[in-house]
């Protein structure tokens, strides 16, 4: 198979020591067919290359009615009116492909220009050896597509597969085929190869069709020994390619990895999944190479009609979301409108389905398909352009990597205008995609690189303000042991991250000694529930300074949170005079505990869900020694690993035998940590409680 895929290796004259080989045309006629010339090849331990002179002839033989073989494969055929072709290479010939020398044009460069299908090639051979030399037959190594080959009319084997109604298609690769066993030490033998060539190859040269260099023949071992060459040639050549299938790979599953340490940039989804598609086309390519596993009937038309006009299309869209380019609006779906139009343009002007197509309507579509290429190269560039003017530095910096990505979509033209954009430096293939490939990684791996660096210092300022934000609310809640006359104030905090949700305020009033306690818990985590505790911890201190009344504050912190989009917080407030008699306000927040016991509270909406909010109020009194125990739902919502919840039940048992805020906190956190947790003791001193049956202390207002 030609093309990028195509493989054409040296024929390399081996001899063997001790070798015998004379390989030369003379015209010798044989009684069956009038002026036929005859190849003569004397083995002993050798090979030859089979120059010719071949008869050849287009089109596809007839049946023979009485053999059931092609008649053009039978040795007593007449094929003196065939054309002669002679398949020796002129000196410093080389295939502009793939890059080997020995290259002959094939039959478009025959006078057949346009012609697609069947062909035959038959040689006539007078073999002398020794006798018991087993033979054998090396198929040629550069063929446009693949072959059927027959000795003296029995088919000897096949490089394709002719047994469907349209033959399978295979990358060129090295092909040897036993040949029967010969006693006698001279004998004349007829070899005959039926050739078929797809429409799409007509696209890839000027030259193509047909045989490009000579089979070989020669005593097994001999030509056994030739096949491994050409198949070490194979491996050597296409090696790039299996690296830059492993690059790629790699590639794009560590860009798509990127996305764990930035997930709101999504340029890394785009890199990763174009790298993977890159990498996907070569290892297609790769398997096709160097195995017979796929036919190239399905590598074709999914790499020309699919993957080459996603990766273009692709490529404009990662730089397109790098660079964070918003105009023009339109370009998305100009982009959107090509990638179909180029699938059908590319399929149809190509031949890629075995569409029999007018070659006018052919050349319109492969003019359709190049300029939707050159739309597509043009819109590379000029994102790029953008990105230059937008951000400067990195756009020059990927702007070589994207001209040399252009050029290569254009590698067949080029190839076509006998243009080089293949070479072979150590026998490893390389041509200009390859170039881009490896331009293009490098430019990738930089800017990522410093993408990620940029990442890392956004991360390392916000960690740094995640501790600042931390800090501040540590500044902002009371002290864990706080002692108020008449009151034993006990606190603990434990953030499920660096900055919790949970929020609390113990003021005392001097005034009239009574104690003012509001608790709560913001919806969700993290530093946006930091701000919010902020705020609200600063509407309380400023609110309490002027009323002290728990209805007055959480209609307060409503207002504060009312507009602010989602949130939302459950709030307590309750306030303790000196009398133990205790006014407490909720808006959806936990009911309290006395002594392990909890307060019986009617049902009400968190704050900040609805303007005019309506609480649950409860009068009660706190009697000298009480305790009130008030906690945010991370206590009973704490989970074991087996997703048991600690829950009311265990919550209460906690409370009943437990005295401290502390320990309640750290049966919770051992248990299972979730949610904030905090608690919160207040014991009612009885000294200050005498004292307040002595004096008439003031009321609330």
């Amino acid at each position: 198979m030609s093309g990028r895929s195509r493989v054409s290796c040296v024929l390399f004259r081996i001899s063997l020591a001790p070798l015998s080989l004379w390989a030369f045309a003379a015209p010798v006629a044989m009684a069956s067919v009038r002026n036929s010339p005859v190849t003569e090849v004397h083995l002993g331990e050798s090979v030859a290359a089979l120059n010719g002179p071949w008869k050849f002839r287009v089109g596809d033989s007839p049946i023979d009615p009485s053999t059931g073989k092609p008649l053009w494969s039978e040795p007593g055929f007449d094929d003196s009116g065939w054309e002669s072709v002679d398949l020796a290479a002129p000196s410093g010939s080389y295939d502009p492909i793939a890059g080997t020398s020995g290259y002959v044009p094939g039959w478009t460069a025959r006078g057949h220009k346009g012609y697609w299908g069947y062909a035959w090639y038959r040689i006539r051979v007078r073999v002398d050896s020794r006798p018991g030399v087993k033979r054998a037959l090396a198929g040629p190594s550069d063929v446009d597509d693949i072959y059927q080959a027959f000795e003296d009319g029995v088919h000897i084997g096949s490089f394709g597969d002719f047994s469907g109604p349209t033959p399978a298609l295979y990358t060129t690769r090295p092909k040897m085929f036993s040949l029967p066993d010969d006693s006698a030490s001279v004998s004349d033998h007829v070899l005959s190869f039926r050739v078929y060539m797809a429409p799409y190859t007509l696209h890839e040269l000027d030259d193509v069709g047909g045989f490009h260099n000579p089979p070989l023949l020669g005593e097994y071992s001999t030509v056994a020994a030739h096949n491994q060459v050409r198949w070490d040639e194979l491996y050597r050549s296409y090696a790039s390619d299996l690296i830059e299938a492993l690059t790629f790979t790699l590639l794009g599953f560590v860009a798509l990895s990127l996305v764990l340490f930035d997930r709101t940039d999504p340029v890394y989804l785009w890199i990763g999944a174009l790298l993977l598609i890159t990498a996907l086309s070569t290892w297609i390519m790769v398997i096709s190479n160097w195995t017979e596993w796929v036919s190239y009937v399905i590598v074709v038309p999914i790499q020309i009609s699919v993957i080459s006009p996603l990766m273009g299309i692709g490529w404009v869209m990662v730089w397109r979301v790098w660079y964070r380019l918003r105009r023009p609006p339109w370009v998305p779906w100009l982009i959107l409108a090509l990638l179909p139009l180029s699938i059908v343009s590319n399929s149809i002007g190509q031949n890629l389905f075995f569409v029999p197509v007018q070659p006018s309507i052919e050349n319109t579509f492969n003019i359709i398909s190049l300029v939707l290429r050159l739309a597509i190269a043009a819109l590379l560039v000029l994102t790029v352009a953008q990105g230059i003017v937008e951000q400067g530095f990195e756009g020059w910096i990927a702007l070589p990597a994207v001209l040399l990505i252009g050029i290569a979509e254009f590698g067949n033209e080029l190839t076509y205008l006998r243009i080089a954009v293949v070479w072979f430096p150590f026998g490893l293939q390389l041509n200009v995609f390859h170039l881009a490939s490896l331009l293009l990684v490098a430019t990738l791996s930089l800017l990522l690189l410093r993408r990620l660096l940029k990442s890392i210092h956004r991360q390392r300022q916000m960690a740094l303000d995640v501790k600042q934000a931390q800090e501040v609310q540590q500044v902002i809640l009371p002290e864990a042991h706080t002692s108020v006359p008449g009151f034993e104030i006990e606190s603990e905090y434990r953030p499920a991250r660096e900055v919790g949700g949970d929020f609390y305020q113990v003021i005392p009033n001097p005034a009239d000694g009574s104690l003012l306690i509001v608790a709560g818990d913001v919806a969700g985590k993290g530093l946006k529930a930091g701000m919010l505790v902020a705020l609200l911890v600063g509407a309380i201190r400023t609110i309490a300074k002027f009323k002290a009344d728990p209805a007055i504050i959480l209609d307060t912190l409503n207002e504060r949170l009312i507009g602010r989009g989602d949130a939302f917080a459950t709030c307590l407030a309750l306030r303790i005079n000196v009398d133990g008699s205790v006014t407490l306000a909720n808006a959806g927040h936990l009911a309290p505990y006395i002594n392990g016991e909890a307060l019986s509270l009617e049902g009400s909406l968190p704050l900040g869900m609805v303007e005019i909010p309506e609480f649950s109020i409860l009068r009660f009194e706190l009697r000298p020694e009480d305790r009130l125990t008030l906690l945010s739902d991370g206590v009973a919502e704490a989970m074991d690993t087996k997703g048991n919840l600690l829950g009311f039940d265990r919550v209460q048992e906690l409370l009943r035998t437990t005295t401290s805020a502390a320990e309640i906190a750290n049966a919770a956190q051992a248990f299972g940590q979730e949610d904030d947790i905090s608690v919160i003791s207040v014991t009612r001193s009885s000294v200050l409680a005498a004292t307040a049956q002595g004096f008439d202390m003031p009321r609330n207002p």
